[in-house]
């Protein structure tokens, strides 16, 4: 008999697999990013129709054979259907969902890239923060999560700590101001952008949904991310394709 575990997670993917089934790829705490059959879900009745949909959060029950699960039951705590009512927040959290599917490995925690999603999606139903900071916190935070992201807090080029004005994603992070003379691609940051860069890189995620900031330091940001997820990410996520339409 196979055994049959449990994890926690989010329904990350989900796709129709024959005239009944879905195919649901599941972010978890507990083994990162895994593929599992939900068998009859598509079917009208059936107790897997609903926790295999993205963006379903909770416990999930896998029966293990050989190379692949499958869906048994689930416990969802949170469906996130209020998402649906902003057509912004919808393609932001495709979005969120589309570089967690990108950035998690098979097999590894995936705890922190959960909690991140979590909290993400909270916020993006907290009408006292703008969806465009919110994208902005989590591409660079997803980022920092894969240990790969630019210096924020010393110049690439003399390694000092002050008057860092430039950020220059061709020296993957930030110059200052007697470095940045003549490089063709820098950008000019205020100390604001600054400092929410470094505070998003160093914050626990429990407290990085938390502040806003002004119309300057978020066209500021958009700029820095823009060049950063260029940069890092090697293929255009399906999703910014009306986001950045939206935004």
């Amino acid at each position: 008999m196979a055994d049959q575990i449990k994890v926690t997670g989010m329904v990350i993917a989900s796709a129709p697999i024959g005239e009944n089934d879905k195919r649901i790829v599941l972010l978890t705490k507990e083994k990162g990013k895994i593929s599992a059959f939900a068998r009859g879900a598509r079917r009208p009745g059936s107790q897997l129709m609903a926790p295999s949909d993205s963006f379903a959060f909770g416990s999930f029950y896998l029966v293990c054979a050989r190379d692949y699960y499958t869906l048994a039951g689930a416990e969802i705590t949170n469906y996130f259907r209020e998402l649906a009512d902003d057509l912004t927040a919808t393609y932001t959290a495709c979005y969120f969902l589309e570089l967690a599917a990108y950035f998690a490995v098979e097999n590894q925690d995936g705890s922190q890239m959960l909690n991140l999603i979590y909290a993400a999606f909270k916020a993006l139903l907290n009408p006292n923060i703008d969806n465009r900071l919110v994208r902005h916190i989590y591409e660079l935070k997803i980022l920092v999560i894969n240990g790969e992201y630019p210096e924020f807090f010393r110049c690439r080029i003399c390694k000092g700590e002050d008057n860092l004005t430039g950020f220059s994603i061709a020296h993957d992070g930030v110059v200052c101001g007697g470095c940045k003379s003549g490089m063709g691609d820098v950008i000019t940051i205020c100390q604001s952008a600054l400092y929410t860069l470094q505070f998003i890189v160093c914050t626990d995620i429990r407290k990085l949904f938390t502040f806003r900031v002004s119309e300057e330091v978020l066209s500021e940001l958009r700029m820095v991310m823009a060049r950063c997820m260029n940069t890092y990410v090697d293929r255009r996520m399906k999703s910014l394709e009306i986001l950045d339409e939206l935004m």
